[in-house]
């Protein structure tokens, strides 16, 4: 059974329709917060985007410093701020407009709205920098810790959805594919359930605040080689393996790279290749600057969930995964 939150609080939620958005917002409904959430307009179709009906919803820009102004806090109080809020794609430009000023303009309305608290979902890969996104979210979170204000920067390992986009090919009979020999890099995938109810436990926990917060699920650190062996058992196939080198990818950036000196389409698609050979070859785990290594022992860990029974969950089709423009195979 869910604790409810010693002091229930008014907050404003941002990236709400994300899998860890929804996941967040329930979380934060179950502790008996009062949630707003700030959403850009949509087509038609479900017009509560998936999320519970104890919750508020509001349109506007998070873009705008009007729209947020009047769309979004209205002049009203509220006690905290949470955002699961991330650029799509990654690519240089929505990754500053998104992961660093709307979050810049967030915090600016957050502070004139009495806001006291600010929880932010950011990512582990932070902790290397070297992509635009990367950088654009380094570069809100040294905002956030100067702001005055009571701050959470959540930096999780990996998510159950990325590591899931080969189970179509696997079901068809294809091989899994692997950079190198597949034991490259490692990660403790931690589910959307148990990562949003880390979030929503930010905002009542002391040794939570004020405080960049690596977060794993439980268990060993991952290989995608065992992640491929997982899916397979949870298939029921034999496994099958393909490896793929590590150049292939340096050089469909290299030629993205040239042709996009022309073409902004293609510069974005090279920035897209360049994030993909990030993740083929660097670990999503803590990272211990002083022995130049990633260090699995240490990573912290949170939660219930596991990522093979997630896959067995997928197998029989208890579970769906859309990566949209973020699927690699």
């Amino acid at each position: 059974m869910t604790e409810l939150s010693p002091t229930p609080r008014r907050v404003f939620m941002l990236g709400a329709t994300g899998t860890i958005g929804r996941a967040t917002t329930a979380a934060l409904l179950a502790r008996g917060h009062q949630v707003v959430c700030f959403l850009r307009p949509g087509a038609a179709g479900d017009p509560r985007r998936g999320l519970p009906e104890g919750v508020e919803l509001r349109f506007g820009d998070v873009t705008d410093d009007a729209s947020l102004r009047a769309d979004g806090f209205r002049g009203e109080t509220f006690d905290a701020v949470v955002s699961c809020l991330a650029s799509r794609s990654g690519a240089p430009r929505d990754a500053w407009a998104i992961d660093h000023a709307a979050h810049s303009r967030v915090l600016a309305a957050a502070r004139a709205s009495g806001v006291t608290q600010f929880v932010l979902l950011s990512a582990i890969c932070v902790q290397k920098p070297l992509l635009a996104f990367q950088q654009a979210k380094l570069a809100f979170e040294a905002e956030l810790q100067a702001s005055g204000l009571g701050w959470s920067i959540v930096r999780p390992t990996a998510f159950f959805k990325s590591l899931s986009g080969q189970m179509r090919r696997l079901r068809a009979g294809k091989p899994f594919l692997v950079f190198g020999d597949g034991r490259l890099t490692a990660c403790k995938p931690i589910s959307d359930a148990d990562l949003g109810t880390f979030i929503a436990e930010c905002l009542d926990d002391p040794a939570r605040q004020n405080r960049i917060l690596p977060v794993g699920g439980p268990g060993a650190a991952i290989t995608p080689r065992e992640q491929g062996e997982m899916m397979f058992r949870a298939l029921g196939v034999e496994p099958k393996f393909r490896q793929v080198p590590v150049a292939m990818i340096d050089t469909i950036i290299a030629v993205l790279s040239l042709l996009g000196k022309v073409s902004p389409r293609l510069r974005d698609k090279a920035e897209l290749a360049r994030i993909g050979r990030y993740y083929a070859t660097e670990s999503m785990l803590l990272w211990d600057a002083e022995a130049g290594r990633y260090d699995a022992e240490a990573t912290p860990s949170a939660g219930s969930d596991t990522l093979e029974e997630f896959y067995r969950k997928l197998a029989r089709g208890e579970e769906t995964v859309d990566l949209g423009e973020h699927a690699v195979f």
